[in-house]
């Protein structure tokens, strides 16, 4: 595949691959792109996502947002109500299946097949390419919140044009969040190209006054992600977005589960993206969503309740615009729509309870937040010199080299010489840095980090520590400690 560079596609080379695209399934052929502008300008105000989520951060408010994926329409639409109702859920997702998520089609039909069959969801997800618009119609007008598309696809072009035709008004992920810490052999040149397909299609929405919300996925792999390499790759995914002409965006970052390293994440990363928007004259409205803690949770339902109320504390005092909401199912698998429910109703009430609260003063979250700022621009500032100035060049190349690499991704194109570790108050730091460009200032921070939890816990640094950190929080502590 040819080098793959940061430069809006024109509309005649959208066109040239569009047919392409929607000949993948049979749902996606003879698709107008005209019908839909039109469908999407009858959509009231209330349920387009943009919309919402700009109004909240003017305002101020935390919005709550769960994730929500089964096999069969009505049921998808039985249980989003419910979120609704009972869960006074603000924002809606469709989360969809795995089979969609790799383009396999052909088998997420027969999981909807053996779903009809059996009385329940045998997949995972929704699966909206083999339903198609017509029905996903009947979804986006059963409900009265806006509905975001949350799934994980390193080639979701057929999925978005589907989507989108059918009423949903906000889309989730990345050429880069969606294939390196999903994917184990999708070429990135591929991902970034396929993204900009993706972006290019809200882009068009948005030239014909319907503003669609984009939304990086900022956990990638969820699992002790140091702050700077999510925010790395959320700016150049807001970058990559915004010059194919997507207008609303709205970056991410996963809980780490240290407040102060969590507050001054969001905030770092809000700053910096708008300051390399400005840089390069992209007139984008930037909102932030902070996702409660993605790894293991505790089999009790009380504690889990406990992890998903710290999670609500840090997006307050982070003055997230919205909340990704776990549930205290989260190590069962697959929540019920009662448990769902109930994950959105905690974080409600510690929301409204911490409502107009800040932490603004502190010196830890001032060092904090410029620790992470100085961690982040350099490895910017590395993929930008990478790709002389190009940030899809400059990715690519930067993976290649180990300037950007992921913790725990499974793709080849990963170098994986990055290892992360908490320190003794929780923060995640850095145990091996690999070849990310850190200058030695930073270095010499997280190697001073990392030997005061080792005084303090009496054992020598080692990777025993950073297993015992990812199982940490599912036995009822932060940081991994020794029994």
């Amino acid at each position: 595949m040819a080098e793959v560079r940061n430069k809006c596609l024109t509309i005649k080379e959208f066109e040239a691959v569009r047919q392409g695209v929607l000949n993948q399934w049979p749902t996606g052929k003879g698709l107008a792109l005209q019908e839909a502008f039109s469908y999407q300008k009858k959509i009231p105000k209330q349920k387009r996502f943009a919309e919402r989520i700009e109004e909240a951060m003017v305002k101020g408010e935390v919005l709550t947002q769960p994730r929500a994926g089964v096999a069969l329409i009505d049921q998808q639409i039985l249980l989003l109500k419910h979120l609704e109702a009972e869960g006074g859920a603000d924002l809606l997702s469709a989360t969809i299946d795995s089979y969609t998520r790799q383009n396999r089609y052909h088998e997420a039909q027969k999981g909807i097949e053996e779903s009809i069959n059996a009385g329940r969801s045998m997949l995972n997800g929704l699966p909206v390419v083999n339903y198609g618009v017509a029905s996903c119609r009947r979804l986006t007008e059963a409900l009265n919140r806006p509905l975001q598309v949350r799934h994980g696809t390193p080639d979701a072009r057929l999925l978005a044009e589907i989507s989108l035709a059918a009423g949903f008004t906000a889309f989730e992920g990345g050429g880069i969040s969606y294939n390196i810490p999903y994917a184990k052999n999708v070429p990135l040149e591929a991902t970034i190209y396929y993204w900009q397909y993706v972006d290019r299609l809200a882009g068009l929405y948005e030239e014909n006054g319907l503003s669609v919300n984009r939304e990086p996925f900022g956990p990638l792999t969820g699992t002790l992600v140091p702050p700077c390499l999510s925010n790395a790759v959320a700016i150049i995914e807001a970058l990559l977005a915004a010059e194919q002409g997507v207008k609303s965006i709205t970056v991410g970052y996963g809980q780490g589960g240290n407040l102060i390293q969590d507050v001054a994440a969001l905030r770092s990363l809000k700053q910096l993206v708008l300051e390399y928007m400005e840089r390069y004259n992209y007139k984008v409205k930037i909102t932030t969503v902070f996702h409660q803690w993605m790894g293991g949770f505790p089999p009790d339902e009380a504690k889990a309740f406990g992890v998903i109320a710290w999670g609500a504390v840090a997006a307050a005092f982070a003055n997230a615009t919205k909340v990704i909401v776990k549930t205290p199912h989260e190590a069962f698998g697959i929540p019920t729509k009662e448990a769902n429910a109930d994950g959105l109703k905690a974080t409600r009430q510690v929301l409204n309870m911490l409502q107009g609260q800040r932490i603004t003063e502190l010196q830890a979250l001032e060092e904090e937040t410029t620790i992470i700022t100085a961690e982040t621009k350099s490895l910017l500032d590395g993929v930008e010199r990478l790709g002389e100035g190009d940030w899809a060049l400059g990715t690519v190349r930067a993976f290649a080299a180990g300037v950007l690499d992921l913790p725990f991704a499974p793709s080849k194109l990963n170098r994986g010489k990055v290892m992360p570790i908490r320190d003794q108050e929780g923060a995640v730091r850095f145990l091996k840095h690999g070849n990310l460009p850190f200058t030695q200032e930073i270095i010499d921070f997280h190697r001073t980090k990392v030997s005061e939890r080792a005084k303090a816990e009496k054992r020598p640094v080692s990777l025993q520590m950073v297993i015992d950190d990812i199982y940490a929080i599912g036995k009822g502590m932060l940081v991994g400690k020794p029994s």
